[in-house]
């Protein structure tokens, strides 16, 4: 396969200075790949014996929406605007309004939940990730289910393979999802790995997704979700992103329903020229929704990683609260870290919190580990280490801590002996 870019991955909905080459990303696909996907979906049971879709529970949400709207008509100035009403000095409080201003304003005029859908990578990564996968598997629960499912995408060198995964979850039903990226491959072997992931999360019910990504040094990695809260929809995200010489995960949620919640958590491990690419959107449109995103890292080597995390506090999203924070561990000298927390908000009776904790290895640290015989780099590993670890331990099933060990072995010495 020829060599294909993907440009403006990973961009914030409302862009900063450009200067700061922060707003977006390209994602290059290594020339001569290959398609072959490994795909290979377990645990599923009935999951899979469904005449559910993702697009179906939309539309039924989407008339509920309608109803609750009414045939109220919204006057505020900023609509006005958006739609070019101009009463010129009879109106002054028509404001001028950027484009990403008038697109909002749009989305709230035309309330379309199917079009306001979103994935955090975009577009043009999910159109390719699903070309990848050549069809897309539909999860999904019947009201009051418990239910899990593992999915595992790998990647031989010299392939490219992605999943496509629809996660549909009815009323009051739970559902866990364990996403496994791999692929065992040297620096110098190129290869291509992802998975494309859309989340209908319904009335009540509990979804909860694990994604570990432990592609090897010479892998290109892109995992994307998009995912649509009901009312008191609870979801919980864990990603886990350890290896791969540029990763770009993205997420964008879209918290519809009142009372609903997302809460992420993050950790991520950078090392030698590795490169970690991030974008996280949360739109709260529903009444007193939540969420939490969470983010612990590791980088060495001369790495580099940038994290876009945008809570978009709407119009009625009263009573709503966003809160983002990062922690960040620079282990060397030579790594490039960049956080972009970003707060929109359209709404009065709402919160919003952001921070980042980001350090430098401190030389009285390292003069204490040199004075017990470390040397920097295996004080280095020792973060590395630690990170793999948690990661190991903390693995959704057997299979997948096999994978991280695998990787560790290949950053740390005698790994595996540790661990075990």
């Amino acid at each position: 396969m020829d060599a294909l870019v993907i440009k403006k991955a990973n961009a914030m909905p409302a862009p900063t200075w450009s200067w700061l080459k922060m707003n977006e990303t390209k994602v290059a696909v290594p020339a001569g790949l290959e398609r072959d996907c490994q795909v290979v979906i377990e645990n599923a049971g009935d999951l899979l014996e469904t005449h559910a879709s993702f697009e179906g529970a939309v539309e039924k949400l989407q008339q509920r929406v309608d109803a609750r709207r009414g045939d109220d008509a919204d006057t505020r100035a900023i609509l006005r605007a958006a739609q070019g009403h101009d009463a010129g000095a009879s109106d002054l409080d028509t404001p001028a309004l950027s484009s990403y201003e008038k697109k909002v304003a749009l989305s709230q005029i035309a309330g379309d939940v199917a079009a306001d859908f979103e994935t955090g990578v975009g577009r043009d990564a999910r159109a390719y990730l699903n070309f990848l996968a050549g069809g897309t598997a539909v999860l999904a629960t019947e009201p009051g289910d418990e239910a899990s499912a593992t999915v595992r995408v790998s990647a031989r060198p010299g392939t490219s393979s992605s999943a496509s995964i629809d996660v549909v979850a009815a009323e009051d039903s739970e559902l866990d999802l364990a996403i496994s990226i791999d692929a065992a491959c040297g620096a110098d072997q190129a290869a291509f790995a992802g998975s494309a992931l859309r989340v209908f999360a319904g009335e009540r019910s509990r979804v909860n997704v694990t994604v570990y990504l432990t592609c090897g040094a010479g892998v290109t990695c892109v995992e994307d979700s998009g995912f649509i809260l009901d009312d008191d929809a609870r979801v919980t995200v864990r990603h886990v992103v350890l290896d791969g010489s540029f990763t770009a995960t993205g997420l964008a949620a879209d918290l519809r329903g009142d009372r609903s919640r997302i809460d992420i958590d993050t950790s991520y491990l950078g090392a030698g020229a590795d490169e970690r690419d991030f974008n996280y959107i949360v739109r709260h449109r529903g009444k007193k929704t939540e969420c939490n995103l969470d983010a612990n890292g590791v980088l060495t080597g001369t790495s580099k990683k940038i994290l876009r995390g945008t809570i978009d506090l709407m119009h009625g999203a009263k009573g709503a609260q966003g809160n983002e924070r990062e922690t960040v561990l620079l282990a060397n000298k030579g790594v490039d870290n960049k956080t972009v927390p970003m707060i929109l908000c359209d709404e009065d009776d709402v919160a919003g919190n952001h921070g980042a904790t980001i350090g430098h290895v401190r030389p009285e640290q390292l003069f204490y580990m040199g004075c017990r015989g470390l040397s920097e780099k295996q004080a280095e590993e020792l973060f590395i280490s630690a990170k793999l670890e948690d990661a190991a331990i903390t693995a959704p099933d057997e299979q997948m801590r096999d994978n991280v060990v695998r990787l560790a072995s290949t950053l740390v010495d005698n790994f595996e002996e540790e661990i075990a």
